[in-house]
């Protein structure tokens, strides 16, 4: 089956490119966009289940015979990456059709939304597909190209302001990364992955250095690794609520994906073990006491989001097989988990007028459901027992026991720090908007008048200026949410099966053998 391999990224290039020649014609847009993603979503899981059964699934791209030509490889970590991704990405794309809807201009939407969000997804999936560190590279522009049009839409000063932050520190990335990708191929004379395994092993340990060094400085700008995250806060709650959603959800787990991929595979040993687990303390701390100094909901989940992504690289430090099989699981909570809060915050901003928590109150009274869709995903977060992110902490927690280094005991407390952090700031959350009573300022859903307020902003699907607030919340941004909130919830029923899953593949991650054969089967040239 491995004609499905290049599916996830030829169907939403060719999706983004008749969504461009419908122009004009919103309806079908759409339609072509759900088509395309439910497709995505359902060649993920063959792909996901092929993998498994019979390993790495590799397509030589045009024929091309590997190392000369690019190969795609799906094995079981960048499988479950796909069925992720693009659930949630047709997910968020229910909900920005839902809200574009129901902003009652949806005859004349901003047409150049579809195909860049399309391209987006290309990017992703090339991403985690790609078996070559130059075309890993292209997957990464391809994503940020679409993410800049995303994050600057409607091109108000605040969106113009946060998008020239976030283009400086994304070409900054993307030169380091292609510096490391000169470096690299001067040194082995390729750039194929399954290749670079013995020839990166024969370089001198100063050289083998310093590139992955490299690499991991421009994956760690990509991934909001702290202190290079600085931009990701001023960057992601200025997008309107769905962009804001997927860029939280998939695009620092893109760096998270390429750490984990060149760490285990190029540059095994734990070399920079120690590096990454105090990146990962001070990520974990740093972020999460930023979250608690929010007033802004999305500001806080912002900081959340740079938190958490420490303890991803707390299992890629520890260079155990627990702590990988444990970092891959948390990444699948993570991207589901975050993706669904900011969902649930552009309804809050919807139903409240504002994300400002000094400006809100009594919304688990005014909208039950709305509160149930924030509260579940929260506490989830937060960790507590038993939901997915308590089973994915719990695993980190063992792996960092059994290590039994001084740093990987204080990455333990590092970590119960945080999460118990985590708590507090969405309980305050939680008392501030939801629980005290309406603040004056609220719109309330008495006077239909007083629905519509102006925001001064283009809403992603109708280039709107006007934002309902107050109103009832539309069917087709709750559902989405309500699907994200319940697989968040599915994660914790299927948390052994999907343990057992991210324990092989961080088994083959660590022998590298497996990815090494599908690709070279006869042997690395």
């Amino acid at each position: 089956m491995t004609y499905l391999v290049p599916l996830p990224v030829v169907m939403p290039l060719l999706g983004a490119a008749l969504t461009l020649l419908l122009l004009g014609r919103p309806r079908a847009q759409r339609w072509v966009s759900l088509t395309v993603l439910t497709a995505t979503v359902a060649v993920a899981a063959m792909l996901l289940v092929r993998s498994s059964v019979d390993g790495p699934l590799v397509v030589e791209v045009g024929g091309w015979v590997a190392p000369m030509g690019i190969v795609l490889v799906a094995d079981q970590l960048a499988a479950l990456m796909l069925v992720v991704s693009a659930s949630v990405t047709l997910c968020v794309l229910v909900y920005s059709i839902g809200q574009g809807m129901a902003d009652g201009n949806e005859e004349t939407p901003l047409s150049v939304y579809h195909p860049t969000y399309l391209v987006l997804t290309a990017g992703v999936c090339n991403a985690f597909l790609s078996g070559d560190l130059f075309n890993l590279y292209v997957g990464f522009e391809i994503l940020l190209v679409a993410s800049y049009v995303l994050l600057t839409l409607g091109s108000t000063e605040t969106r113009i302001r946060a998008g020239t932050t976030y283009v400086v520190v994304s070409l900054l990335s993307s030169v380091i990364f292609l510096v490391a990708i000169g470096l690299v191929y001067a040194s082995t004379g390729t750039l194929n992955l399954a290749q670079l395994v013995e020839r990166l092993d024969a370089l001198p340990d100063d050289l083998r250095l310093v590139l992955q060094g490299m690499l991991l400085l421009a994956f760690g700008i990509k991934a909001a690794v702290f202190p290079l995250s600085a931009w990701l806060p001023d960057s992601y709650p200025t997008a309107p609520a769905p962009v804001t959603a997927v860029f939280a959800g998939l695009l620092t787990k893109v760096g998270v994906y390429a750490i984990i991929r060149t760490e285990t595979l190029l540059f095994p040993g734990g070399r920079t073990a120690t590096l990454l687990l105090v990146t990962a303390v001070l990520t974990m701390v740093v972020g999460i006491l930023g979250a608690v100094a929010q007033s802004d909901i999305k500001r806080l989940l912002s900081f959340t989001l740079i938190s958490h992504i420490g303890y991803m690289l707390f299992g890629v430090g520890l260079t155990s097989s627990l702590g990988l099989s444990a970092a891959i699981f948390y990444v699948v909570h993570h991207i589901t988990i975050q993706t669904t809060l900011f969902l649930a915050a552009g309804l809050v901003e919807r139903r409240g007028g504002s994300t400002a928590m000094d400006r809100l109150g009594g919304l688990a009274r005014l909208s039950p459901l709305l509160a149930v869709l924030f509260f579940v995903p929260a506490l989830n977060l937060a960790g507590i027992p038993p939901f997915s992110g308590f089973l994915g902490k719990l695993g980190l927690v063992q792996a960092g026991i059994d290590d039994g280094g001084v740093l990987a005991w204080i990455l333990v407390a590092g970590g119960l720090v945080t999460s118990l952090l985590t708590l507090y700031a969405v309980a305050r959350v939680w008392n501030l908007a939801f629980w005290r009573a309406p603040h004056p300022e609220m719109p309330d859903t008495g006077d239909a008048d007083r629905a519509a307020r102006t925001e001064g902003a283009l809403q992603p699907q109708t280039g709107v200026a006007v934002a309902q607030t107050g109103a009832v919340l539309p069917g087709l941004m709750i559902a989405p949410t309500v699907a994200l909130v319940v697989f968040g919830l599915v994660l914790t029923f299927v948390a052994g099966p999907l343990f057992d899953l991210s324990t092989d593949a961080a088994d083959d991650l660590l022998r590298r053998t497996p990815y090494v054969e599908a690709v070279f089967p006869g042997g690395t040239p």
